[in-house]
């Protein structure tokens, strides 16, 4: 079982050492984070709580999971692995990848290609 917990629903003025020092209550904290955006440089409303023991994460589960913070109940649960789909952009593991439909793009007739 994994130590890493997904803490979601959080204040936006939650940062990291405030993530870490209330996770510490329940057990050792390898790490917390709390995600930014990368344009506005704020907070997402979600992060990150590695733990040292799969135990004391679900102990810090167990006891935080709902607990109203700044008015707003939090979401802590074990958290999921990273997909490896690529994300729906089309960049994948392979590269791009253009749309597999037959009657768009060049080359389907006249100036303008296929149709849309």
């Amino acid at each position: 079982m994994s130590s890493k917990i997904y803490v979601g629903n959080l204040p936006y003025s939650v940062t990291d050492a405030s993530l870490k020092s209330n996770f510490s209550e329940f057990g050792e904290v390898s790490s917390a984070k709390v995600m930014m955006d990368r344009d506005t440089g704020k907070s997402k409303g979600f992060g990150f709580v590695e733990m040292s023991s799969p135990e004391v994460a679900q102990a810090a589960i167990a006891a935080l999971n709902g607990m109203a913070v700044d008015g707003r109940a939090i979401v802590v649960n074990l958290a999921r692995p990273r997909e490896a789909n690529g994300g729906a952009s089309g960049h994948g593991a392979g590269g791009f990848t253009a749309s597999k439909r037959a009657d768009v793009g060049y080359g389907n007739g006249g100036f303008g290609g296929g149709r849309y």
